[in-house]
């Protein structure tokens, strides 16, 4: 399985980005997908992950919450984040992974990562 984040670019505080991430590779059908991030000098941290079968059950962290909209589309294997009233501190290299069985938070819980996307939001 590969994970191919795209999307991040450079953006003024108060605007928005999406970003995406496909899925290739053998049958893919993970329990979960997740968004995570890291700050330029500090450790990754969870921002948003999302069930892949049935009816959706989703995750935020709080420093998100009401402004990144976590979506998928089984049918092109693929997640999205809308990211809506950047702040300066969303300034991250934003990852994309997926697993999550048995927690959809922690991020040794997901086994498959994608590359990494950045995100630049200006002040």
């Amino acid at each position: 399985v590969q994970l191919q984040a795209s999307g991040g670019g450079l953006v003024q505080a108060g605007g928005s980005l999406r970003l995406s991430c496909a899925a290739s590779g053998r049958t893919f059908s993970p329990y979960r997908m997740a968004w995570f991030r890291q700050p330029p000098g500090k450790g990754r941290e969870f921002v948003s992950s999302i069930t892949w079968r049935g009816d959706p059950t989703i995750y935020y962290a709080d420093s998100v919450k009401g402004r990144f909209t976590i979506s998928r589309d089984n049918a092109k294997n693929s997640v999205y984040l809308q990211m809506d009233s950047l702040k300066p501190d969303d300034t991250a290299v934003y990852y994309c992974a997926a697993g999550g069985t048995y927690s959809p938070v922690e991020m040794h819980e997901f086994g498959y990562w994608g590359q990494g996307t950045k995100v630049t939001v200006s002040s």
